[in-house]
């Protein structure tokens, strides 16, 4: 059976439902670090040790963390539909609640690059990344994740993917932080769009877009509803 396709754009308000703090928390600051001194290339140059440390107990404190209620339910929506998730989230939530297609649009908090080399990547079976770590050439490991000023390689199979959509879902994120607020003008036209979000968007819906002014958890219950209800 061709089964429809749902493609999901995940951030920052479905992970805070499970105790992860948002990039943005307190005033552009992210666990009392102005976030340019722990994610941009500069700060990485400015201050190794502190950029590691940071990611260290980022990732610590991720596999702390376990799935909610949301992820469960886009888990759940593959028994009815074809779901592609693509998240601007760096931890593995999406995965771990079971969901088996999922995009990291800024990279992953369970893995490290070479910093030599970014194409040489590797999984990380603990939560620390210490000095000395090095890749196969004998390059220092650095976090797996895109930080602010370098480019998104994501992008593009992301763009192609929300191409594919026959209904598009936006949950958790405030659709400000671009390229990837992008995606849903990829997404085609008639396609059903939905939006999750506890607070009044500050743009424009587009065409097809049902506003659920929720939590990520509680909007997931009445999307799930909606959708099984569109495609019975």
């Amino acid at each position: 059976m061709n089964r429809k396709k749902l493609v999901v754009l995940t951030g920052a308000g479905v992970s805070a439902e499970s105790g992860i703090r948002t990039f943005r928390d307190s005033n552009g600051l992210w666990e009392n670090h102005d976030v340019m001194e722990v994610a941009s290339p500069e700060g990485w140059r400015k201050n190794r040790a502190l950029v590691q440390e940071f990611y260290n107990q980022r990732r610590k404190q991720a596999r702390e963390c376990q799935p909610n209620a949301a992820h469960l339910a886009l888990a759940q929506l593959e028994k009815h539909l074809e779901v592609q998730i693509i998240t601007q989230n760096v931890d593995d939530l999406h995965e771990r609640a079971g969901s088996t297609k999922v995009l990291h649009l800024h990279g992953e908090l369970s893995k490290a690059q070479s910093t030599l080399d970014p194409r040489l990547v590797y999984p990380l079976d603990h939560w620390e990344i210490k000095e000395g770590d090095l890749c196969e050439k004998g390059s220092q490991l650095r976090p797996f994740i895109v930080w602010f000023g370098e480019a998104v390689p994501m992008m593009i199979p992301a763009m192609k993917i929300a191409a594919q959509a026959d209904f598009f879902l936006v949950l958790g994120t405030s659709m400000q932080v671009y390229p990837a607020a992008s995606l849903i003008d990829y997404v085609p036209k008639p396609a059903p769009k939905y939006l999750i979000d506890p607070a009044q968007p500050d743009f424009s819906f587009p065409e097809n877009m049902t506003f659920i002014q929720k939590k990520a958890t509680e909007g997931m219950a009445l999307f799930t509803q909606l959708i099984i209800e569109k495609i019975s």
